[in-house]
């Protein structure tokens, strides 16, 4: 707009004097420039070229929706402006809704989508961490707001990318909208600040871990009446020669030349931790439980104590014994199995359909040593496994007694009867379940003592024993007056505590482990711990519904829902940026219904304007230029 003065009389003067108009310029249809008058100011007579200039300016700059970086000095400017601006709105000359509109129109050819990032899996994480009450926990230990910020954080990116701390900062800042979320300032985020909270996690281990048991109880209304007790281990990457923590041991996973570290957890049959304890590599599955006894009995919130389930490792009597002295009830597997025994109830057998729709065969049985009861279990899917091991095991032991055999008549081969002794024993060394079944004769020249054949035999009445004890494993229980069923469905309920293990194995990474002293070891595992509380829980919530996806499912189904940011350029050369979160799909949607989450996306729009960067490299070269000459 600007002004546009014609000259009449003026009855207050009785003279020719300007009579000013504020005046926009247009194109109509026809291409041809027009004119509109917006308001019609009158005579003006009290004002200076300088004041109407400043007036023009300001009311442009109020109808392009932009505010002055200084108030206006003069007032009496600043008072034609506001009365100006009231009149045209007011005999709506200038409508101010056709102005916003035509603010938010942009061209086309200037959107642009940038910075899309997973926003999904980390919203239903956040939701969780919520419902655990974490942040309230942390406040009352002291911690700050950004404190805070970073352990969620923290805690949620090692439930969706478990990494390392340099790679997680990365995947962070570049493949996730966390932050978003969680409120911490993205540009703050190195792997070194990863490393601290990780230690300050751990710290409060102890409270954390009771504060999750106690929040969860209350939550699934949870009796915990069964508790679930195993160790597994994860092995380092590197010589480890200073740490007191990592030792040699055997390995879950088969790696003898790697020094290892124990994990021993006690669980809930819906998978919740009740306690865990880190230990040496070379801790063994039968040292005594009495620590553990003591830790589970802080963290039990019912007034019964639970019955205990455990595997043949830890089963040692030693530990039934410390479990019946603590008033506690047990079902596990035998370490042996029984020979001496007889039916409880004769002729009766009980026959159940496991889950994978095999069957198997129960009767319970009682030995005089024992004071305890057995469950005899017949699995014929379990000895058609074993048989196929026993075959295998079997062929490898012939194999190598072959090779003795080819040896004796080969002229270098080996002949002396101790040293053919001594390969047989190998032999033996090697399959220790097997060389029992077969017996084994020499041909022996006593001139030259040494072996001229060597022949086997299996022993069909061994053989024919070891057949019928393939597919049966027994299972010891001190509880009173349990039938065959009940007390296969309890042992059965362990399978929870390997779920656990290969969840934090393979979906949450804790092994291999990289770190190189034994704090930060301690710590790394703890923060999978804390993810892993994160993941049971949603899982938990979404088996109540009928949904039964591991975590790597549920997170590809929420890994569909990004936040983009959209930038465009509107008529008046500002850029609009709009920050939005795609819509979930129906799988998505069905997730969070299940998880009973209200919102499906933490926000729906952030938008915020600017002006449009100056073409600054051309335009500074040339005012260099200027002023160099």
């Amino acid at each position: 707009m600007y002004l546009k003065a014609s000259f009449r009389h003026n009855p207050d003067v009785k003279d020719i004097a300007a009579y000013y108009r504020l005046v926009e310029s247009y194109r109509n249809e026809s291409d041809r420039v027009c004119h509109k008058t917006l308001l019609n100011i009158g005579f003006w007579p009290d004002v200076t070229n300088e004041q109407k200039n400043k007036v023009v300016y300001l009311l442009n700059e109020r109808y392009k929706n932009e505010l002055a970086l200084f108030e206006e000095a003069d007032e009496q400017v600043a008072e034609w402006v506001n009365r100006f601006w009231n009149e045209m709105i007011a005999t709506k000359t200038i409508d101010r809704k056709t102005m916003e509109e035509k603010h938010r129109l942009v061209k086309a050819d200037t959107i642009k989508h940038k910075e899309a990032r997973e926003i999904g899996t980390e919203w239903i994480c956040a939701n969780t961490w919520n419902q655990l009450k974490l942040s309230a926990l942390f406040k009352t230990l002291g911690w700050s707001e950004e404190k805070i910020q970073l352990a969620m954080t923290q805690v949620i990116s090692r439930a969706v990318y478990p990494a390392s701390e340099l790679a997680t900062s990365r995947w962070i800042k570049e493949n996730s909208a966390i932050c978003d979320i969680t409120g911490y300032d993205v540009n703050k985020i190195n792997k070194d600040k990863l490393y601290q909270s990780a230690l300050d996690l751990y710290q409060h281990k102890t409270v954390i871990e009771n504060h999750l048991s106690t929040t969860t109880n209350e939550l699934f209304d949870l009796q915990d009446r069964i508790m679930l007790y195993d160790l597994t281990n994860t092995y380092f990457e590197g010589s480890k020669r200073h740490s007191q923590l990592a030792k040699y041991g055997r390995s879950k996973e088969k790696r003898s030349d790697a020094k290892l570290v124990v994990l021993a957890m006690v669980i809930n049959i819906e998978g919740f931790i009740k306690y865990s304890a880190i230990h040496e590599g070379n801790y063994a599955d039968t040292s005594d439980i009495k620590t553990l006894i003591e830790k589970l009995g802080c963290n039990i919130c019912t007034a019964a104590k639970p019955i205990v389930v455990m595997d043949a490792g830890i089963a040692t009597e030693k530990n039934l014994d410390t479990l019946t002295r603590e008033g506690y009830k047990y079902v596990v597997v035998s370490r042996s199995k029984i020979k001496d025994y007889q039916p409880v109830h004769q002729g009766k057998e009980t026959y159940l359909v496991t889950k994978s729709k095999k069957i198997i065969r129960l009767s319970l049985v009682k030995s005089e040593k024992y004071t305890d009861s057995f469950l005899k279990v017949e699995s014929p899917a379990k000895a058609t496994k074993e048989q196929g091991i026993k075959n295998r095991l079997e062929q490898g032991y012939e194999e190598q007694l072959n090779l003795i055999k080819q040896s004796l008549s080969k002229p270098r081969g080996i002949k002396k009867v101790d040293k053919v002794q001594q390969r047989i024993g190998r032999a033996k060394q090697k399959y220790p379940s097997i060389h029992h079944l077969y017996n084994i004769s020499f041909d022996i020249d006593a001139a030259t003592q040494t072996v001229k054949n060597i022949s086997w035999q299996k022993d069909i009445a061994k053989a024919e024993e070891a057949n019928n004890k393939l597919g049966v494993y027994f299972l010891r229980t001190n509880l009173e007056d349990t039938d065959e069923a009940l007390e296969w469905m309890i042992y059965n309920t362990i399978r929870e505590i390997e779920s656990t293990f290969r969840i934090l194995k393979t979906d949450l990474d804790l092994r291999p482990i990289y770190h190189k002293n034994d704090q930060s070891t301690m710590a790394h595992l703890h923060l999978g711990l804390l993810a892993y509380w994160l993941v049971n829980t949603i899982r938990h919530q979404l088996k109540q519904s009928g949904i039964k996806d591991d975590w790597q499912e549920i997170k590809r189904k929420a890994s569909t829902q990004k936040s983009v940011l959209t930038t465009a350029q509107n008529s008046y050369d500002k850029i609009i940026q709009i920050k939005r979160c795609t819509e979930p799909t129906d799988d998505l949607r069905k997730t969070h219904n299940a998880l009973k989450q209200q919102k499906s996306k933490p926000f729906k729009q952030i938008k915020f304007v600017v002006h449009r960067p100056p073409p600054g490299k051309i335009e500074t070269q040339a005012i260099a230029q200027f002023s160099d000459s």
